[in-house]
């Protein structure tokens, strides 16, 4: 139990700014229940942003109300996926060899494609989340987006070779295995069998994580951190997509 504890802390200070001042050891124990938090993480990410949104619904208009969220919703995070999309952005634009692709990874220096891709990705966000608002969004939505982009990268994590024997997404993924995914899925399991009409959710994501997966495959030959990262930006945008789908012309 105290593993446990000790991963799911891990995973609130790796993945969010909430803060939470224990020291907890870094062992293969605790990065397995850290792994398996991060869909539980999403959710709570989710939830607190919902909370929000509810309390201030009634007197912002929807504008506000979206822009608000999106502030909100990287603030949580403190723009950790960002950086990797953005790493991802300006070596997918360089055209260059493989090689050189992973060494614009690393560099702390955000290039020109970087800052495109995340002026894109916030904007398109935000007009969803408009619409979104517009179509009357159940503000827990959220929650089941935020969660499924997590439970995405854990999946990829898993599946997915690492690209090089280095650096983060080695050392999370050397000791998990796809039994830790079954773990990871038992709060988006949970919140689907309290919310069966979000079930549409699912096969969208499982076509999300495929083609990713895929385009990593083609394009990088394994998996990193920034990938990772990029995978749950793309997969929050994705779900933002797929619910204004839904809501535009299904519901409709």
């Amino acid at each position: 139990m105290k593993q446990l504890v000790f991963g799911f802390i891990l995973a609130v200070q790796f993945l969010t700014r909430i803060p939470v001042p224990i020291a907890c050891p870094w062992n293969k124990n605790t990065s397995i229940w850290a792994i398996r938090s991060y869909p539980f993480v999403g959710v709570i990410l989710g939830s607190i942003l919902a909370v929000l949104l509810y309390f201030v619904e009634p007197y912002l208009p929807l504008g506000m109300m979206a822009l608000l969220t999106i502030s909100v919703w990287v603030w949580l995070t403190g723009g950790l996926h960002l950086d990797g999309w953005m790493d991802v952005a300006d070596a997918i634009g360089s055209n260059a060899p493989l090689e050189r692709k992973w060494e614009i990874m690393k560099d702390p220096i955000v290039g020109s494609f970087g800052h495109i891709a995340l002026l894109f990705l916030l904007a398109w966000k935000t007009m969803f989340i408009y619409n979104l608002f517009e179509s009357d969004l159940p503000i827990y939505s959220f929650i089941f987006i935020i969660a499924l982009s997590r439970l995405g990268a854990v999946v990829l994590l898993i599946v997915l070779p690492v690209a090089k024997k280095q650096g983060l997404a080695w050392e999370w993924k050397k000791n998990v295995n796809r039994l830790d995914g079954l773990y990871a899925a038992l709060p988006v399991i949970g919140i689907v069998w309290f919310f069966p009409d979000f079930l549409y959710f699912i096969p969208a994501y499982i076509v999300f994580i495929f083609l990713f997966g895929i385009w990593v495959k083609v394009k990088f030959k394994g998996i990193n951190g920034d990938l990772l990262g990029t995978a749950i930006e793309g997969g929050e945008l994705w779900g933002l997509v797929i619910a204004w789908m839904y809501f535009s012309f299904v519901m409709a």
